[in-house]
């Protein structure tokens, strides 16, 4: 029987560039489940640990650790950024290249991507370049693109940052169903309300470090950390 990628450790996980270290002794769990929030101000790493966690970049110190193992875990995730990268062809070749990518065969492919398109409302808009959307259009293309490859875990990163309240919504209510049919999400936002809305738990970094890792309601509620604390009070959420 096949082992699930999920739990993800990271043990004391530094990342240094140039000589300037971004991210010092990262060490988490994530776990099969739940919606997780990875919170802090700009320049607390975010991002870079959804990276490290894809292998889009290696750590210089520590470990990352997937339960099924690396090669699982490239099988089994997908990452959409704020700033989808697309192909300058049509929305529905853009879903078939990835799935060919994956080794899916021409006639589950076709399936597949016209039921993730289906899932997002772009099936109507399937013939047309995917650079001929709307910046919310293809941040849900970028999302459809990712719910045809059936992802055990989907990492977010920033992915309403810069959409209408219409398009964030219709996002956010994509991945709750991702959610609904069993993929672990996992997401950077700057977005307070959001990240009350959709998360489980919280993960809150500052300076490239951990501060936290706190039940959602907990976090928003009472925070353990003085930073934390501080972060919210400046965001005007505690």
């Amino acid at each position: 029987m096949q082992r699930g990628a999920l739990p993800l450790r990271f043990q004391g996980v530094c990342l240094e560039v140039r000589g300037q270290r971004l991210l010092d002794d990262l060490s988490f769990t994530l776990r099969a489940g739940s919606i997780s929030a990875i919170l802090g101000p700009n320049g607390a790493g975010k991002s870079l640990a959804l990276r490290l966690a894809n292998g889009l970049i290696a750590p210089s110190a520590g470990r990352i650790h997937w339960q099924g193992g690396a090669a699982r875990a490239r099988a089994a995730c997908a990452l959409v950024f704020q700033h989808p990268v697309l192909l300058r062809r049509s929305a529905r070749a853009n879903l078939d290249y990835a799935l060919r990518m994956r080794g899916v065969p021409a006639a589950e492919r076709a399936q597949r991507a016209a039921r993730a398109l289906v899932r997002v409302r772009l099936d109507a808009l399937s013939a047309r370049p995917a650079h001929s959307f709307s910046g919310g259009e293809q941040q849900r293309l970028a999302l459809a693109r990712a719910w045809a490859l059936a992802p055990e875990v989907l990492f977010l990163d920033e992915p309403a940052a810069a959409l209408d309240p219409d398009s964030s919504r219709a996002l956010e209510a994509a991945v709750r169903e991702m959610h609904a049919e069993g993929a672990k999400i996992v997401l950077t936002t700057h977005d307070l309300s959001q990240a009350k809305r959709m998360a489980d738990e919280v993960l809150f970094m500052q300076g490239g470090r951990l501060r936290e890792q706190t039940p959602a309601r907990e976090f928003f509620a009472e925070p353990r950390s003085a930073a934390a604390r501080s972060f919210l009070r400046a965001e005007g959420a505690l």
